[in-house]
């Protein structure tokens, strides 16, 4: 009889139940495999142990033990728990198994050895402060994405360690807690990555540098920064956009500059500042805030009037600030317009130091001269201190300044217009400063001394001072007495030397103008006749609008390498028929306008003379134009940019306006002129050479010039086979 073969479809069913029973083995197996490793895991921490927690037994399932806490199915460790039990051992490595662990507290115990690495688990909390830990593994807490407390405070012994910056990707974090754990370096500034962040407590370590400016954007309640083994440094301005800050423990650093305004931060508390290096007025902002209740400003060099808080507010203000008074009440007018003078400067620590009390007639405050009976100041000398900052418009308050010295410095800004009302003052210099805006008119007798402030504009209206204007557009001044007049009625001595530079520049400048004019003449010619009439040429040399600054940049159109782009200023300018290269309306004095103001008033001060001129080379030279605000504030005045090319010869190959196309001899001839350049715009006065030294530079190169062979319907009408003289 033949076998009687089962239906397919009983076929497929048996087949069907097989491989169910074959996955569900499978899986079962992983399960079990998963959970003994949770099972090997607790036992290899339970060995390292000593003594052994009570309620922890091998004999007993570890989801049994006493502070364990496992999932829904009693199989994967979710929480251990062994705070405060006076326990000491090291940690396996192999605690980064545990795949459910979220929560690890083993805090107030004698733990030692590594601390072991959790990167890519699930851990939400680990609290491992006040334990005897060695070290912390460079990927210790790497790609814990639901990361919420860190707590590793009170671990002195542990290697120097800094914060990693891989903590941004645990944007859930809410409590960074590491004082006293041997942290180091710099406090990133990442805070912009935590939403949820509130305290941050870095306190007793060895961190440095500032306060980064992301913390302005956290929402960090609580900070503690204090007791920093070296200090931190730098100004707290930050402070004053973290509305919702509630206690700040600085204490213990080394700060600097003025307390800011914190008038927005309403639920400050606590505000501990002792021990550092502040300076200035403690604002009444703070003074005022409704909820702030303790407050420690003792030890520093806080100046000003003595500060009074709300009632019942805890102060502490020691003895080394520098109140003008022991009890409430305002400064001697004098002390607080100086002390409004300082704060346009940042409050430098030099005058914390020395203006101390409330008499600036003392004798002790440093830069401060007073007449002889000791009661009105009449000198104000902070020349070449290197102070940054403003000029305060409080200076007009000293009713009796005679003299005021504020050369050589980094002051920007502008001139307050109010110091032109001082009734006694004589002597006014700002020169070599990065000062901005409008030249204020002084009245006759003034003498007003603004030289190698390039970002300061003549002013338009002015009337005495303004005669002697710098060169207009391009920031150059002059060291000129206020109210002088023009003519030869120049400085004492100088009128002859005056009239010889005049017409050597002028010489010079003409010269090289006419070259320029013929060059570009000639060039315009040749390409017309090459390419025919460019688009637009019928408009002759109607006026165009280009964004050329200062007469001498974007020849050609074509920007060098290192040449910058415009500012957006907008100058007239004729264009050539049939060519893109512009020549600006200053043509015939693209060079020579210096000229009319050194032949005109006879008051020439030599050394700034020579510093125009220098200005006008490196004009020539790169096509840029002397400041140009679109580039960084590194490189943005052409004369500082210029000085770090010729550190490098080869520099100046790169930094020539690319449209002058200089050939080996050329090229040689330019290096030499751009050596004068350099010279000529020395920062001191002293180092730039006399302009009889540029003639006998530039003239040497004048007479080896002679024109190239070209053909004679290319000559413009020019006899080429002649020398210029």
């Amino acid at each position: 009889m033949p076998i009687q073969k089962p239906p397919l479809h009983h076929l497929h069913l048996h087949l069907h139940l097989h491989l169910r029973s074959h996955l569900l083995l499978l899986s079962l197996f992983f399960f079990y495999l998963t959970t003994a490793d949770d099972a090997a895991v607790m036992s290899k921490l339970l060995s390292a142990l000593s003594p052994t927690p009570l309620g922890w037994d091998n004999k007993t399932p570890f989801c049994k033990w006493t502070n364990v806490n496992c999932d829904s199915t009693n199989k994967f460790v979710t929480s251990i728990n062994l705070d405060s039990q006076s326990i000491s051992g090291t940690l396996p490595p192999e605690l980064n198994q545990l795949s459910s662990l979220k929560s690890l507290s083993l805090q107030k115990n004698s733990f030692s050895g590594a601390i072991p690495s959790f990167a890519n688990t699930t851990l939400q909390k680990i609290f491992l402060d006040f334990n005897s830990f060695s070290s912390v593994p460079p990927d210790f807490l790497l790609g814990c994405t639901n990361l919420q407390v860190i707590s590793i405070s009170e671990n002195g012994q542990l290697s120097p360690w800094q914060i990693p910056l891989y903590l941004t990707e645990s944007s859930n974090l809410q409590s960074f807690l590491a004082s006293n754990s041997s942290i180091v370096g710099r406090i990133p500034d990442f805070f912009g990555s935590f939403p949820n962040l509130q305290d941050l407590r870095l306190s007793y370590n060895n961190i440095t540098g500032g306060l980064p400016r992301s913390l302005g954007v956290s929402e960090v309640r609580n900070i503690w920064l204090n007791n920093q083994i070296q200090g931190l440094s730098g100004r707290i301005d930050v402070l004053s956009s973290m509305t919702q800050i509630y206690q700040v423990w600085l204490f213990a650093n080394a700060f600097t500059g003025p307390i800011p305004d914190l008038s927005n931060c309403t639920n400050l508390f606590d505000l501990q500042l002792r021990d550092n290096q502040f300076t200035g007025v403690v604002p009444a902002s703070v003074m005022q805030l409704p909820n702030l209740m303790n407050v420690s400003l003792a030890n520093n060099k806080l100046q000003g009037p003595l500060p009074v808080f709300r009632a019942g507010v805890s102060v502490t203000l020691g003895r080394t600030n520098s109140f003008c008074g022991t009890s409430p009440g305002p400064c001697d007018p004098q002390v607080t317009a100086l002390l409004a003078v300082a704060g346009a400067l940042g409050y430098p620590t030099v005058f914390a130091q020395s203006w101390v009390g409330n008499n600036s007639c003392s004798g002790d405050w440093t830069f401060i001269t007073c007449d002889p009976q000791g009661k009105n100041v009449t000198v104000v000398n902070f020349g070449k201190q290197g102070f940054s900052g403003t000029i305060s418009p409080a200076f007009a308050n000293l009713t009796s300044l005679r003299n005021l010295y504020l050369n050589d410095n980094n002051l920007s800004g502008t001139i307050p217009e109010i110091l032109t009302s001082l009734p006694q003052l004589q002597n006014f210099d700002v020169s070599n400063n990065n000062l901005a805006g409008p030249r204020p008119v002084f009245p006759p007798g003034v003498k007003f001394s603004y030289a190698g402030n390039l970002l300061l504009e003549k002013n338009q209206t002015a009337g005495g001072n303004g005669a002697g204007g710098g060169m207009p557009g391009n920031g150059s001044t002059f060291d000129v007495p206020s109210g002088s007049k023009t003519g030869s009625g120049g400085s004492k001595g100088s009128s002859v030397s005056a009239g010889m530079i005049a017409g050597v520049v002028i010489a010079v400048l003409v010269f090289v103008g006419v070259v320029l004019f013929v060059s570009n003449k000639c060039y315009m010619k040749r390409r017309h006749r090459r390419f025919g009439k460019v688009e637009g040429s019928e408009k002759g040399s109607e006026m165009v609008k280009s964004n050329v600054h200062g007469g001498l940049n974007g020849y050609g159109g074509v920007p060098s390498e290192l040449q910058s782009q415009s500012s957006g200023d907008h100058i007239e300018i004729h264009m050539f028929e049939g060519g893109n290269v512009s020549i600006p309306t200053r043509l015939a004095g693209t060079f020579g306008y210096l000229a009319p103001e050194y032949a005109a008033t006879g008051r020439v001060t030599k050394k700034v003379d020579v510093y125009a001129f220098g200005v006008v080379l490196t004009e020539i030279i790169t096509g840029r134009k002397p400041l140009d605000e679109t580039m960084s504030d590194e490189w943005s005045h052409l004369v500082t940019w210029f000085c770090s090319v010729l550190i490098n010869k080869e520099n100046i190959r790169k930094a020539i306006d690319s449209t002058l196309d200089p050939d080996e001899a050329t090229y040689e001839s330019i290096c030499k002129v751009a050596e004068l350049a350099g010279h000529c715009t020395a920062r001191e006065p002293h180092q730039r050479p006399d302009m009889g030294h540029a003639v006998n530079v530039l003239g040497p190169l004048v007479e080896q010039w002679k024109p190239g062979k070209s053909k004679e319907d290319e000559s413009c009408g020019i006899d080429l086979h002649t020398s210029l003289p």
